[in-house]
């Protein structure tokens, strides 16, 4: 009888432990989706921040390739046209803050014009670094429209490094991570030019940089 009533304990504890096992697949397959959904929806608004909805036609993130930057780094591309034409593309960009690394989204024209830049995630001071979020201040919204060549490449630099731009009081660290991070990737459009607007490459692209 005692092993009777052991046995049933144990059946019991293995249909309780399986179906919380089951509900917790299921409620961990409705939240990857939920997640996977605000991730894209994330994704077009930092988009549409640094490529203007006027200048394309099609779907961002249908037509993205994926490439690889000097590093090995997987970087997805995406593409913006305009009646089958090449008219902007987007990348994330990576520079060293004082809190870490710095994540941004940098939009160019196809000859190479930034469209807009923008912070998508660091660990920068409040009130300090973390001006280099739109929300904080328009020191970020000043490299609209400048390119590799406009300011001259030795000039992509903060003032204090004798270049252009400005730093912010008490925190150099911060755009100078910044700066430097656009530079590199206008550099990589350079670099990468020809099978960055390739239209017709696949859609699952990659390049290693030597």
């Amino acid at each position: 009888m005692k092993q009777q009533h052991m046995l049933s304990h144990g059946l019991i504890l293995g249909v309780f432990c399986l179906g919380f096992g089951a509900l917790l697949a299921v409620t961990d397959m409705l939240t990857a989706k939920d997640i996977s959904a605000r991730a894209l929806e994330d994704r077009l608004n930092s988009l549409s921040q640094v490529i203007p909805t006027t200048l394309h036609d099609n779907n961002l993130v249908k037509d993205a390739i994926v490439m690889k930057n000097e590093h090995g780094k997987e970087i997805t591309v995406y593409r913006a046209t305009k009646e089958g034409q090449i008219t902007g593309l987007a990348y994330e960009i990576f520079g060293s803050g004082y809190g870490g690394e710095i994540k941004l989204m940098l939009g160019i024209d196809a000859t190479g014009k930034i469209l807009g830049v923008r912070a998508l995630a660091h660990k920068e001071t409040p009130g300090l670094g973390d001006k280099i979020d739109a929300k904080k201040g328009d020191w970020i919204l000043r490299f609209s429209g400048l390119s590799l060549g406009n300011p001259p490449v030795e000039k992509w630099k903060v003032k204090k490094d004798g270049g252009q731009f400005d730093q912010f009081a008490g925190a150099t660290i911060t755009p100078r991570g910044v700066v430097g991070a656009i530079k590199k990737g206008l550099e990589f459009y350079a670099a990468n030019k020809e099978q960055m607007i390739d239209f017709g490459a696949p859609k699952a692209s990659a390049k290693e940089e030597h």
